[in-house]
């Protein structure tokens, strides 16, 4: 099968489309044919080593010393059950299914072999591959993230860095859960927040939205740039603030934050779970929750696809169609 390799650290122009083993089925598990794949920011950080502040120590430990220990990236699929093992009961060959696979990557590629017990559900019915492969890599950080808060009727939650595949997908999810949502992000992409359910934008160009008083029962944060520090004024007592991505400082003390202010401060995000894709198949299902693709690409492209996400202005998910 053909899969998008990355045998070294470095710009988009290390990945290389090749030939490798197509991967067989055990007992518990499905093969996927896959139809489509995003590049996510995690491919970028697992392909280039770029990691937040204070990581750079744990970088090869986790994602390799000379080149990326897990070769072939993507993190999330949208494909058709190929072959099954003799145990499984969840699917059939034929199903057309969706599914996260996290740090085991493999996404980028024809083929992928997964567990009929990870995190893998059957794909929303009114969405293309293209489409619903939108919902995984985004929309389950977002619902594992704001699950932790939890996020009630009536409160006030902010995303920062509104308009990326994460920020997207937990505009979409916390005004599902009830909150009014306030998105930061730029005045271009200002109209698609606000179109995804935000009722308030701050334009970060133009305001700092941790010095204008206002306060928020949950702060959510998509950029990176929101620590505790800065932000602990904004957060309303017994509020929480979620660190989508943080640097070493923010996660060392998360924990110390909130014994000394009782205000939630986490940046794990726990582990994927089936239920979580089916709650958003659902609500996809139901019209509560839109796919955002900045630009698609085909297989053969995705040195392009992986440059757009290295200029960190894609708004939601950069898609890779890969059966043709």
């Amino acid at each position: 099968m053909k899969a998008a390799v990355c045998r070294k650290f470095g710009g988009p122009e290390v990945v290389r489309i090749e030939d490798v083993p197509k991967p067989s089925p055990g007992p518990h598990d499905l093969l996927i044919r896959i139809a489509a794949t995003t590049v996510s920011v995690a491919d970028h950080r697992a392909r280039s080593r770029d990691l937040p502040k204070g990581l750079w120590f744990f970088g090869p430990l986790v994602l390799g010393i000379f080149g990326p220990r897990k070769p072939v990236l993507g993190m999330d699929f949208a494909g058709v059950v190929e072959a099954v093992g003799a145990r499984v009961s969840r699917f059939k060959v034929g199903d057309q299914v969706i599914g996260l696979l996290g740090p085991k990557f493999g996404g980028h590629a024809e083929y992928t072999v997964v567990s009929e017990s990870s995190a893998v559900a059957l794909k929303p019915h009114n969405m293309t591959p293209e489409e619903a492969v939108t919902l995984i890599f985004g929309g389950q950080t977002a619902l594992r993230f704001l699950r932790r808060a939890p996020i009630k009727q009536g409160q006030q939650v902010l995303i920062n860095g509104a308009s990326g595949a994460v920020g997207t997908a937990a505009v979409q999810i916390a005004r599902h859960l009830g909150a009014t949502v306030t998105g930061v992000c730029s005045a271009a992409n200002a109209e698609l927040v606000r179109s995804l359910g935000a009722t308030h934008i701050i334009d970060y160009a133009k305001s700092d939205f941790t010095t204008d008083g206002k306060t928020y029962d949950v702060i959510v944060d998509c950029v990176g740039n929101a620590g505790f520090e800065r932000v602990e004024k904004s957060i309303k007592p017994g509020g929480a603030l979620l660190l989508v991505i943080s640097d070493f400082a923010g996660m060392w003390s998360a924990s110390g934050n909130t014994r000394r202010s009782g205000k939630l401060v986490t940046w794990n995000d726990s582990v994927a779970q089936a239920g979580e894709l089916e709650f958003l198949v659902k609500l996809a299902e139901a019209g509560e929750f839109r796919a955002v693709i900045d630009q698609q690409f085909a297989f053969d492209d995705i040195v392009a696809a992986h440059r757009r996400v290295d200029t960190g202005h894609k708004k939601g998910n950069v898609v890779v169609r890969v059966a043709t």
